[in-house]
Protein backbone atom coordinates (compact mmCIF):
# COMPACT_ATOMS: atom_id res chain seq x y z
CA UNK A 1 0.00 0.00 0.00
CA UNK A 2 1.33 3.49 -0.69
CA UNK A 3 2.35 6.04 1.83
CA UNK A 4 -0.74 8.86 0.53
CA UNK A 5 -3.19 5.66 1.39
CA UNK A 6 -1.94 4.66 4.91
CA UNK A 7 -1.76 8.48 5.62
CA UNK A 8 -5.72 8.83 4.47
CA UNK A 9 -6.89 6.02 6.46
CA UNK A 10 -5.06 7.32 9.54
CA UNK A 11 -6.91 10.76 8.93
CA UNK A 12 -9.85 8.70 8.48
CA UNK A 13 -9.97 6.49 11.77
CA UNK A 14 -8.99 9.36 13.18
CA UNK A 15 -11.62 11.80 12.55
CA UNK A 16 -14.12 9.09 13.12
CA UNK A 17 -13.03 8.00 16.34
CA UNK A 18 -13.75 12.31 17.55
CA UNK A 19 -17.24 12.21 15.80
CA UNK A 20 -17.96 8.90 17.52
CA UNK A 21 -16.77 10.05 21.09
CA UNK A 22 -18.55 12.85 20.39
CA UNK A 23 -22.19 11.33 19.64
CA UNK A 24 -21.45 8.74 22.13
CA UNK A 25 -21.25 10.99 25.12
CA UNK A 26 -17.47 10.52 25.92
CA UNK A 27 -16.67 14.22 25.01
CA UNK A 28 -19.51 15.56 27.42
CA UNK A 29 -18.82 18.91 28.90
CA UNK A 30 -20.45 19.18 32.27
CA UNK A 31 -20.85 22.53 33.64
CA UNK A 32 -19.72 23.36 37.11
CA UNK A 33 -22.18 25.45 38.21
CA UNK A 34 -25.51 25.52 37.06
CA UNK A 35 -29.71 26.59 38.19
CA UNK A 36 -31.99 23.82 38.50
CA UNK A 37 -35.12 25.33 36.93
CA UNK A 38 -37.31 22.47 35.26
CA UNK A 39 -39.08 23.16 31.90
CA UNK A 40 -41.53 20.55 32.75
CA UNK A 41 -43.39 23.24 34.90
CA UNK A 42 -44.68 26.58 33.04
CA UNK A 43 -45.14 28.46 35.71
CA UNK A 44 -42.77 28.30 39.34
CA UNK A 45 -44.23 29.12 42.33
CA UNK A 46 -39.99 28.75 43.82
CA UNK A 47 -37.34 30.06 42.67
CA UNK A 48 -34.62 27.60 40.72
CA UNK A 49 -31.80 25.40 42.94
CA UNK A 50 -28.31 26.33 42.45
CA UNK A 51 -25.91 23.61 41.85
CA UNK A 52 -22.22 23.04 41.75
CA UNK A 53 -20.79 20.21 40.78
CA UNK A 54 -17.55 21.19 42.14
CA UNK A 55 -18.86 21.90 45.53
CA UNK A 56 -20.78 18.13 45.61
CA UNK A 57 -17.67 16.41 44.33
CA UNK A 58 -14.68 18.25 46.13
CA UNK A 59 -16.02 19.38 48.99
CA UNK A 60 -18.92 16.87 50.00
CA UNK A 61 -17.43 13.81 48.47
CA UNK A 62 -20.54 12.97 46.37
CA UNK A 63 -20.21 10.40 43.22
CA UNK A 64 -21.41 11.03 40.31
CA UNK A 65 -23.60 8.10 40.62
CA UNK A 66 -25.37 9.43 43.94
CA UNK A 67 -27.27 11.62 41.64
CA UNK A 68 -27.43 9.98 37.73
CA UNK A 69 -28.74 7.09 37.40
CA UNK A 70 -30.03 4.28 34.82
CA UNK A 71 -31.72 1.59 36.42
CA UNK A 72 -31.52 -2.00 34.86
CA UNK A 73 -33.09 -4.57 36.72
CA UNK A 74 -33.57 -2.53 39.98
CA UNK A 75 -29.47 -2.13 39.53
CA UNK A 76 -27.93 1.65 38.18
CA UNK A 77 -25.96 0.85 35.24
CA UNK A 78 -24.86 4.55 34.84
CA UNK A 79 -21.29 5.24 34.75
CA UNK A 80 -19.17 8.31 34.10
CA UNK A 81 -18.61 8.85 30.47
CA UNK A 82 -22.29 7.82 29.70
CA UNK A 83 -24.78 10.34 28.18
CA UNK A 84 -26.15 12.43 31.10
CA UNK A 85 -30.10 13.42 30.59
CA UNK A 86 -31.67 16.27 32.51
CA UNK A 87 -34.17 13.98 35.02
CA UNK A 88 -37.14 15.46 33.40
CA UNK A 89 -36.66 13.37 30.29
CA UNK A 90 -37.40 10.07 32.37
CA UNK A 91 -38.88 12.15 35.85
CA UNK A 92 -41.60 13.79 33.74
CA UNK A 93 -44.54 12.97 35.79
CA UNK A 94 -46.00 16.95 36.67
CA UNK A 95 -47.97 16.92 39.77
CA UNK A 96 -46.93 19.43 41.73
CA UNK A 97 -49.60 19.00 44.60
CA UNK A 98 -50.73 16.04 46.51
CA UNK A 99 -47.57 14.23 44.33
CA UNK A 100 -47.76 12.01 47.33
CA UNK A 101 -50.92 10.80 47.05
CA UNK A 102 -50.21 9.76 43.40
CA UNK A 103 -50.19 5.84 42.60
CA UNK A 104 -46.34 4.74 44.06
CA UNK A 105 -45.74 3.69 40.26
CA UNK A 106 -46.55 7.47 39.05
CA UNK A 107 -44.70 8.73 42.18
CA UNK A 108 -41.17 6.97 41.28
CA UNK A 109 -41.81 9.13 37.65
CA UNK A 110 -42.69 12.68 39.60
CA UNK A 111 -39.85 15.25 39.29
CA UNK A 112 -40.57 17.15 42.38
CA UNK A 113 -40.06 13.84 44.24
CA UNK A 114 -37.23 12.50 42.50
CA UNK A 115 -35.81 16.15 42.90
CA UNK A 116 -36.87 16.22 46.98
CA UNK A 117 -35.95 12.21 47.56
CA UNK A 118 -32.28 12.23 46.22
CA UNK A 119 -31.20 15.90 47.15
CA UNK A 120 -32.75 16.97 50.26
CA UNK A 121 -32.31 13.35 51.40
CA UNK A 122 -29.03 13.03 50.69
CA UNK A 123 -28.45 16.60 52.52
CA UNK A 124 -30.34 15.34 55.52
CA UNK A 125 -28.37 11.93 55.56
CA UNK A 126 -24.83 14.03 55.67
CA UNK A 127 -26.34 16.36 58.49
CA UNK A 128 -27.23 13.09 60.89
CA UNK A 129 -23.44 11.76 59.85
CA UNK A 130 -21.66 14.64 60.69
CA UNK A 131 -23.54 18.13 62.06
CA UNK A 132 -20.40 20.29 62.46
CA UNK A 133 -19.17 19.62 58.92
CA UNK A 134 -22.26 19.41 56.92
CA UNK A 135 -24.95 21.64 59.45
CA UNK A 136 -25.29 24.33 56.94
CA UNK A 137 -26.19 22.17 54.03
CA UNK A 138 -30.07 23.22 52.74
CA UNK A 139 -32.62 21.17 53.77
CA UNK A 140 -35.70 23.73 53.69
CA UNK A 141 -37.92 25.10 51.14
CA UNK A 142 -36.38 28.33 51.54
CA UNK A 143 -32.95 27.27 52.18
CA UNK A 144 -33.12 25.93 48.54
CA UNK A 145 -35.25 27.81 46.73
CA UNK A 146 -34.61 31.21 48.63
CA UNK A 147 -36.88 34.57 47.84
CA UNK A 148 -36.79 36.05 44.02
Amino acid sequence: MGKRFLTILAVAVLMGTVVFLGLSGAAQEVPDHFVILSKLWKDHTKSGVEFSHKKHSAEYGAKCTDCHHVYENGKNVWKEGDKVQKCMECHNEPTIKGEKKLPEDKQKLNLKIAFHDNCQGCHKDMKKKDKAKYGKIPTTCIQCHPKQ
